[in-house]
């Protein structure tokens, strides 16, 4: 048996968004680089100010003590004004095959531009960067997350 770290699988078929599509597990763009290149399944437009989550329907697998960041790509941000809607993605460790989506990533992302953007199926859209993370001294956290994206805390 092999023993996973860390990285991508495709989510449950039940929880897909796209089942009539490929789906690109992220890749880094060289040896180098720190991000995980995320593909969007899907095109679409988004209009001045428009915002629109990306159901990648991948989802991502950690140790404990790790966490996936998630960033626009500087070429999304920088040629075509896209930002994330909520400034950087977090991706915790049990958000991976929870109960309400089988950790299915969303990607919300924000139009700040003028124009209309363009995006294309299987572009780039977004980076995912695995870190450590430290806990204080005083941490009491006992709770378990039981469902996805905005379930801890309820």
């Amino acid at each position: 048996m092999i023993l996973k770290t860390r990285g991508f699988e495709v989510v449950k078929y039940e929880y897909r968004k796209h089942i009539d599509k490929k789906i690109n597990l992220p890749v880094r763009g060289s040896k180098e680089s720190a991000g995980y290149d995320f593909y969007t399944p899907e095109a679409f437009t988004l209009k001045p100010n428009e915002k629109k989550v990306v159901w990648t329907d991948i989802k991502a697998y950690m140790q404990r003590d790790e966490v996936l960041k998630l960033y626009i790509r500087s070429s999304i941000g920088i040629k075509k004004g896209l930002i994330l809607s909520n400034g950087t993605g977090i991706i915790d460790k049990d958000y991976y095959s929870n109960v309400s989506n089988d950790g299915n990533i969303g990607i919300a992302i924000t139009n700040i531009s003028e124009e209309e953007v363009n995006i294309n199926i299987n572009e780039r859209i977004a980076q995912g960067v695995f870190l450590k993370y430290l806990v204080a001294d005083n941490d009491t956290a006992t709770e378990e997350r039981l469902g996805g994206i905005g379930s801890t805390g309820i």
